[in-house]
């Protein structure tokens, strides 16, 4: 059985969250959609955009670029797919339906108008170069039906605010299907540590809501709160006094101190100093400076919309903080207020009021806006990755480059007088 993981143009519609990841290395309640995929026995295939090519091919060697010929079907899988447990579920169903010998059914499941899964001959897709995956896909699936109930649980993101959503939906599922996992041992009642992990004793618990789940290798210093469900990954570092709470997924070797609560981290990121974050997603290789704060509220208590370009869109939520893209950064005592946007590789200073473009230095506080070029970023990566035992590859500078450029339309387009 071949799995195809494919990218559509939604993933444009996702930045910053996707500017410099595949949409399938989301993280949604403590788990990607590869977490998943790789769960399932399938000979699994990745087709994301060509400047996405080379880094899928060093960081999911699991995926490759080629069908197998001899697999009679292809479950086609949308990278926008929400990774939760209820999706996981509707994979499984439809994998378990599979025809033994009928190629002529084929069967496709939507989210609205974009395909969240397809079950397709692999004779009619096996030729198709692996950026051309998609376009094939939706022409094999245009006039099929779409299976009915199936559409109303096969969940896509459309917005980036969506991560934050169905992270807070699905949690408790993905958390309660985490501690199944034997390499986790409940050392108290709904606390469930995994090998190498050190714990002080002045720590407390609170799980009346949910697990509270810490991953192999990691540290929770003194007098830490944990009110859970809470998800902290693999080789982390939770700061003294800290308090994590309330549906915080946390990725591996992250370092966070002060107040977060219901957010999505990605790995290598830290907040580790005094200050709040609420209902905010941060990509990887982020750095909050001391003091770093958002609102995850507005003063009327409304409904938060979120402004994607030209595009003003309601989310039906009341919380929701702010969506910070990767290898973004904020100076000390930066203030964030409700619902913005700060783009990729951007550099942040004093009072954000308004949504932040990619490669930016950004203090409109101070009446300064300035477009960051790559070759910092390439510098400081290095730099950033140098602290963490990390080598720099020369797919990710081509990916800092390849990211500026993508980004270029986004700060012509953002409003602010830069200067270049």
């Amino acid at each position: 059985m071949n799995i195809l993981v494919f990218e559509d143009d939604g993933v444009e519609q996702l930045f910053p969250v996707t500017t410099g990841r595949p949409a399938y290395a989301i993280s949604c309640g403590s788990y990607r959609l590869i977490d998943w995929l790789k769960k399932l026995n399938g000979h699994l295939v990745g087709s994301v955009r060509s400047y996405l090519e080379p880094i899928q091919s060093l960081d999911f060697p699991e995926l490759s670029c080629h069908l197998d010929r001899e697999s009679a079907w292809t479950l086609v899988v949308n990278a926008r797919l929400v990774p939760s447990v209820s999706n996981l579920h509707c994979i499984e169903s439809v994998l378990a339906e599979i025809p033994a010998a009928d190629l002529d059914t084929r069967q496709v499941y939507r989210h609205g108008q974009s395909i969240s899964l397809a079950l397709l001959p692999t004779e009619q897709l096996v030729d198709s170069q692996p950026g051309e995956c998609r376009g094939r896909v939706e022409q094999l699936c245009a006039g099929i039906e779409p299976v009915g109930p199936m559409t109303r649980v096969v969940e896509l993101y459309q917005f980036p605010h969506d991560v934050i959503r169905a992270n807070l939906e699905h949690f408790s599922q993905n958390i309660d299907f985490r501690i199944q996992d034997d390499s986790y041992r409940e050392v108290a009642d709904q606390v469930f540590l995994a090998a190498g992990v050190e714990m002080h004793s002045s720590v407390v618990a609170d799980t009346r809501k949910g697990p509270v789940v810490i991953d192999r290798d990691t540290r929770i210093g003194p007098f830490s709160f944990l009110r859970g469900p809470v998800y902290v990954g693999p080789g982390c570092r939770v700061s003294e006094h800290a308090a994590v709470k309330d549906s915080t997924a946390i990725s591996h070797t992250s370092k966070i101190g002060g107040e977060v609560e219901s957010c999505v981290i990605e790995s290598f990121t830290n907040k580790q100093h005094h200050g709040f974050l609420g209902h905010s997603y941060l990509g990887s290789w982020i750095n909050l400076g001391a003091g770093t704060c958002n609102s995850d509220l507005k003063n009327t208590y409304g409904e938060v919309n979120m402004q994607y370009g030209d595009q003003r869109v309601p989310t039906g939520m009341q919380f929701i903080g702010c969506v910070m893209g990767d290898y973004a950064k904020t100076a000390i005592n930066t203030s964030i207020f409700t619902g913005k946007v700060i783009g990729t590789c951007s550099m942040v200073y004093g009072f954000v009021t308004t949504n932040v473009p990619s490669f930016v230095n950004y203090a409109r506080s101070f009446g300064q806006v300035t477009e960051l070029p790559s070759s910092v970023m390439i510098a400081t990566q290095q730099r950033m990755f140098a602290r963490r035992s990390v080598q720099q590859r020369p797919a990710d500078i081509d990916l800092l480059n390849a990211m500026y450029e993508r980004t270029r339309r986004e700060r012509q387009l953002s409003g602010e007088r830069l200067v270049l």
